[in-house]
């Protein structure tokens, strides 16, 4: 999925264009709006800062959804006052003040590209796993057997795939699934992924899907 990111402060644009990345976005970043419309060429979604040099994020936005009324806008401030939201929400379809979490980010642009079904397939094959992420259902392409995960089983494998291609932390899974911080020592985690490699790995002994990083947690490669 390809986000075209407008961002002048060049701190925030590294951080932010580099999450993405490492979520598993082509990110094109622009540190000004001028030519925002010569590269709107295949984006899905627009991540658009309000504070630019020339032309601001405001009358950025209003041009590009006039023009590509198909494609999401996410506005970014740091200016939070309401007159500034309902502004930005007259053509925007979301409006996120800084400073925020990348989870958040990341979260209110996965709904964003649902809500305009941007995302190519409902399913994803994942070696000889299909995923059906809207149904909550896995299943063995090569048998058609349906693979019953118990709740936990489903979110955290559902969170690698959120941050595929990405090393995770135990604290990170374990804060994101439990909603509480993780504590050293507690094999709850482990427990889980050892359930679950023996349900969707043809080797557990051996998985090819959940990798074990040594030292530092997991990883799933799409």
């Amino acid at each position: 999925m390809k986000i075209l990111y407008i961002e002048d402060d060049a701190e925030i644009g590294q951080w932010v264009s580099g999450d993405l990345t490492e979520r598993g976005y082509e990110v094109v970043w622009l540190t000004s709006g001028d030519r925002a419309g010569e590269r709107m060429k295949g984006a899905d979604l627009v991540l658009l800062d309000v504070m630019l040099p020339g032309l601001d994020g405001f009358t950025v936005g209003q041009r590009l959804k006039k023009e590509y009324p198909a494609t999401p806008i996410l506005m970014i401030s740091a200016r939070s006052s309401i007159e500034d939201k309902l502004h930005g929400l007259q053509f925007a379809d979301d409006y996120v003040t800084k400073p925020f979490h990348p989870d958040e980010l990341a979260a209110r642009i996965e709904v964003l590209l649902r809500r305009f079904d941007k995302r190519v397939s409902p399913q994803l094959q994942l070696g000889h796993l299909r995923v059906h992420p809207d149904e909550n259902r896995l299943v063995d392409s090569e048998s058609g057997e349906e693979i019953i995960l118990t709740g936990k089983q489903f979110q955290i494998f559902m969170y690698f795939l959120r941050h595929p291609n990405q090393i995770l932390t135990k604290d990170q899974i374990y804060e994101a699934v439990w909603g509480e911080p993780y504590l050293e020592g507690d094999k709850t985690l482990m427990v889980h992924i050892r359930y679950l490699r023996e349900k969707i790995e043809r080797d557990p002994g051996n998985p090819q899907i959940i990798e074990t990083i040594r030292g530092i947690g997991y990883r799933v490669r799409l």
